[in-house]
Formats: structure tokens, sequence, C-alpha cells
């Protein structure tokens, strides 16, 4: 019996120094972007191989 997932939702928390979790400074921007660009990128390709017959 196939799944069918209709809606996927990622939800990624880089840093999060209000509640006491930042042991590491943040990283800057363009690192920020290139890490969430290679998850996102990850995922897609896990959805492609799901996708093939």
């Amino acid at each position: 019996m196939p799944i069918i997932v209709d809606e996927v939702v990622i939800s990624v928390e880089v840093g999060n120094a209000s509640s006491g979790g930042a042991g590491t400074p943040p990283a800057p921007d363009a690192e920020r972007q290139a890490l969430i660009a290679e998850c996102v990128e990850q995922v897609l390709e896990i959805l492609r191989q799901e996708r093939e017959p």
C-alpha cells in the first residue's frame, strides 16, 4: 500500500541564545544559508528517491 505525502513541514533551529542553548557563537549568515541549502537539498533528494518506482 503506497504512502502519499501531501505536505512536508521542515523546521530547523540553528541557534537559540534566548534559552541558553548557544554553546557556540552563531554562524555567519553565509554559512547558515549554506547549511540550510544543504539540508533542503538532502530532503528533496530523499523525496525524489521515494517517488521513483
